[in-house]
């Protein structure tokens, strides 16, 4: 049966406005929050070096306050009123949007930020629709950078540490195979990729010059069991995310896949 994406966007509220917080993920909930947000900045900034920067989809507003402060022009939207007021709170321009349909005119930004839309958005057909609206607002050669959830690691978290059942449970064929969220999970997926379906709808959405990323690396699973980490594991998790970022099969074993095109 098909994902009911007003239901996921229902919890999305739920979970984000009430449930979880964002700004912790990044900064101190676990020792892979802060290796998460030190690859997306180095990597943002590796392919754009100023300028303005729709951040979409931004949360809290914790890579959107680094930008500003690294002398960027950031605007952030976010579908949760409660994102919007933490990134207001923490001096970044922010109002209330959806990725799907974005209050921008064309060719306005130098590069756009989508490191949450595009999983949390059950259909292929919702998530080209989010990524032509930053293809769309974004000047003619700038950059997008596009996050997903690793489907192999989102596999490895239900299947793992369990008894393998003799016959391959349906959600757990639906996931490995189509990317589809398992049943019951308090976080509101909706939907899992893998690195080359990531590169081919980016293709889709107009795109060129794509290419995927792992960022976290196969250290961040780790990190995420650990509450602080030391600077000699923090640094070597670091090193290992740099060296199997672009490794066919091994960037799918970090946690988020950056998908990067030009419009």
């Amino acid at each position: 049966m098909a994902t009911d994406q007003r239901e996921i966007d229902e919890r999305i509220q739920t979970y984000y406005g009430e449930v979880f917080d964002e700004e912790a993920r990044l900064t101190s909930r676990s020792a892979q929050g802060p290796l998460e947000f030190a690859r997306t900045q180095e990597i943002v900034r590796r392919h754009v070096p100023e300028g303005s920067i729709l951040d979409i989809g931004g949360g809290a507003g914790v890579h959107a306050r680094a930008l500003v402060d690294g002398g960027y022009d950031v605007t952030l939207i976010d579908p949760v009123s409660r994102h919007v007021a933490q990134a207001r709170a923490a001096g970044v321009r922010a109002s209330v949007a959806d990725a799907r349909d974005l209050p921008f005119e064309d060719a306005v930004f130098d590069a756009a930020l989508m490191l949450g839309p595009l999983y949390h958005l059950a259909s292929s057909a919702d998530r080209q629709a989010a990524l032509r609206e930053a293809h769309r607002v974004v000047h003619p050669g700038g950059h997008v950078f596009a996050a997903g959830l690793s489907r192999y690691i989102a596999f490895g978290k239900v299947s793992l540490a369990r008894a393998m059942p003799e016959e391959l449970p349906g959600e757990w064929a639906a996931l490995i195979t189509g990317g589809a969220p398992v049943s019951g999970m308090r976080f509101p997926a909706g939907h899992y990729h893998t690195a080359e379906e990531l590169h081919a709808e980016l293709e889709e959405a107009g795109f060129s010059e794509v290419s995927v990323v792992g960022l976290e690396g196969p250290a961040g699973l780790y990190l995420e069991t650990v509450a602080e980490a030391d600077a000699e594991l923090s640094d070597a998790a670091l090193e290992l995310a740099r060296a199997a970022e672009a490794v066919p099969g091994i960037r799918d074993f970090s946690a988020h896949l950056i998908g990067i095109g030009r419009a």
